[in-house]
C-alpha cells in the first residue's frame, strides 16, 4: 500500500533582463538542481527593478512545491 504524499511550500525569487516568463523558468531551472520531485509553481508576485526612470530586470516570486521523500516499510 502506497504512504500518503508530504509537500513542502518554499518562496523563491527568480529574476531576468528580459521578462516574468523567464524570470520564473530561472527559478525553477535553479531550484530544480538542489531539489528533486518539483510539483507546482504558484506566481505570487509580479514585480520590476527600475534603474535611472528605465525597466532593467523582471522579478517573478513564486510559491513553489516539491515532495517530500518517503521510504516504505
Amino acid at each position: 500500500m502506497a504512504a500518503d504524499s508530504i509537500y513542502r511550500i518554499t518562496e523563491i525569487v527568480g529574476t531576468s533582463k528580459t521578462s516574468w516568463e523567464d524570470a520564473a523558468k530561472n527559478a525553477v531551472k535553479t531550484a530544480a538542481k538542489t531539489l528533486r520531485d518539483l510539483r507546482i509553481a504558484e506566481i505570487v508576485k509580479l514585480d520590476v527593478v527600475i534603474e535611472n526612470g528605465k525597466v532593467t530586470a523582471y522579478r517573478a516570486r513564486m510559491s513553489l512545491s516539491f515532495k517530500y521523500e518517503t521510504k516504505e516499510k
